[in-house]
């Protein structure tokens, strides 16, 4: 479904560059439910230091569900450990850096919609198909091993890359270095206005979605178009009358 805010496709895009959480792989139904037992493993189940961690998380537990202004949604880890350090000061910095890494590394993602099918499709049409996220590179290649689409991705970086966080430039400025097309022929797809902002910084074209925790409001201040999901880039880029949607 393509909503509003819906600029046509440049025809002369040939580069797709993709946010990792809540953009390939749903935010909230991969990370919603893992954040309380996150929360709880850290502060031991001590009732006053979970409520606090959950506050600086932007996140209730009750409802299990994320603030849209939660830091976990596009920042890096450092944002998270500092949130963390806040609540639990005696906490070694590179204990729960290590900590974080590692607990993130397996959560099983939940796909926006089946990747193989659409990867390969846009891949088969010609499109260059990177990753920028703000997540750190070893976890990212993580998740994207463990959905079988690792080697559809010509380009990946995560914050710790080398190239900046997100809504800085960098990462996009590398992915176009590395393939070698100019950033009005490229788009950058993603549920945040991190995202958004980081394309429109590089001078790319923007693609926003709704399977993170942004509305189409947030999103169509920064946004060429919003799409319900990157299921439905095949028929914004005229590939197709009909988009690729969850069944």
């Amino acid at each position: 479904m393509i909503l509003p805010r819906n600029a046509p496709a440049p025809s002369e895009l040939a580069g797709l560059v993709f946010d990792k959480d809540g953009t390939l792989f749903d935010f909230e139904r991969t990370w919603a439910n893992w954040c309380a037992d996150f929360i709880h493993g850290l502060t031991a189940g001590e009732p006053e230091s979970t409520r606090a961690l959950a506050r600086a998380f932007h996140y209730d537990l009750e409802t299990r569900r994320f603030a849209p202004t939660s830091p976990i949604i596009a920042g890096t880890l450092e944002v998270i450990v500092e949130a963390i350090r806040h609540v639990r000061p005696h906490l070694d910095e590179r204990a729960v850096r290590r900590h974080i890494t590692v607990a993130t590394a397996d959560v099983p993602q939940v796909e926006a919609v089946p990747l193989v099918p659409l990867l390969d499709r846009l891949r088969g049409a010609g499109f260059v198909l990177g990753v920028a996220t703000n997540d750190a590179e070893d976890p990212a290649r993580a998740h994207l091993e463990a959905a079988g689409v690792l080697d559809r991705f010509a380009f990946i970086a995560g914050y710790d890359s080398g190239y900046g966080a997100k809504p800085g430039p960098g990462m996009l400025r590398a992915f176009c270095d590395m393939t070698s097309l100019a950033p009005e022929r490229c788009a950058m797809i993603g549920d945040s206005t991190h995202d958004l902002a980081s394309g429109r910084t590089a001078g790319m074209h923007t693609v926003g979605v709704l399977t993170g925790l942004a509305s189409t409001e947030d999103l169509a201040v920064l946004a060429d178009v919003v799409l319900s999901d990157i299921g439905a880039l095949p028929k914004w880029l005229g590939m197709s009358a009909d988009a690729l949607t969850m069944s």
